[in-house]
C-alpha cells in the first residue's frame, strides 16, 4: 500500500467525552476492513523498571505519559505499507502486557486519544483532526460509571482523581488542543448531525 493512499484521522477529547463512539460511527460508515484503529492508550510507556508504588505514582493524563517515539514509529511502518505489533496497555498493572495486537496497515488510519492533537510531529501526519468536545459535567458522570465498573474505583475515588488530576490536566494539556481541529464535535456521541457530517466528510476524503 503506498503511503500517499493513506487518510490520517486523529481524534482527540477529554476523558469520557464520547471518542470511541466517534470512532465507531466512522468505522461504520466506511468499507468494511477499511480502518485501522490506533489507540492513543496502548502507548502508555513501558513501567517495567519502575516499583508499582511508582507506577501508581504516574500522572496518566499528562503529555510525559506517552511513549511519542514508538508511536511515531508505528505510524510512519503503517503509513508505509508495513503491519505493525500494537502494545497493549493494563490499566490494573499499570504497565504494558506481554500479549501485542497485529495490526495491518488500512486505506484509513485513526488515531485516538486523549493527548491526539497535543504532539506537533503527530499533528503533522494527519489528514484530518477532531475534537470531540463535551461539557464537563457530562465528562465526569461518564467517568464515574465506566471507573466503577471497569476498574473497581469508588464514587469518591473518582471525583477526587477528577478535581486533583483530571480536571487541571484538561485545562492545561487537552482542551488548547482544540485550536488544531479541522471539526470540533460538541457533545461527542449524543451528536448524531455532528457525526453524520464527519463521516461524509471523511468518506468525501478516502474517495
Amino acid at each position: 500500500m503506498a503511503e500517499n493512499k493513506v487518510t490520517v484521522i486523529g481524534i482527540a477529547g477529554g476523558t469520557g467525552c464520547g471518542k470511541t463512539t466517534v470512532v465507531k460511527r466512522l468505522v461504520e460508515a466506511l468499507p468494511p476492513h477499511f480502518v485501522a484503529v490506533v489507540p492513543l492508550d496502548s502507548y502508555y510507556n513501558d513501567t517495567t523498571h519502575m516499583t508499582e508504588e511508582e507506577r501508581r505514582a504516574i500522572n496518566f493524563d499528562h503529555p510525559d505519559a506517552f511513549d511519542w517515539k514508538l508511536l511515531h514509529q508505528q505510524l510512519a511502518d503503517l503509513r508505509a505499507g508495513k503491519a505493525i505489533e500494537q502494545p497493549t496497555y493494563s490499566y490494573l498493572k499499570c504497565n504494558r502486557e506481554k500479549e501485542t495486537i497485529h495490526v495491518e496497515p488500512k486505506p484509513v488510519i485513526i488515531i485516538e486519544g486523549i493527548m491526539t492533537l497535543v504532539d506537533k510531529e503527530l499533528r503533522d501526519l494527519m489528514d484530518l483532526k477532531v475534537f470531540v468536545d463535551t461539557d464537563a459535567d457530562e465528562r465526569l458522570i461518564r467517568n464515574i460509571q465506566r471507573d466503577t465498573i471497569d476498574r473497581g474505583r469508588t464514587v469518591s475515588m473518582v471525583v477526587d482523581r477528577y478535581l486533583k488530576v483530571l480536571k487541571p490536566m484538561h485545562e492545561q494539556f487537552i482542551e488548547p488542543t482544540k485550536r488544531y481541529a479541522d471539526i470540533i464535535i460538541p457533545q461527542g456521541g449524543e451528536n448524531a448531525t455532528g457525526i453524520g457530517i464527519l463521516c461524509r466528510y471523511v468518506e468525501g476524503l478516502v474517495d
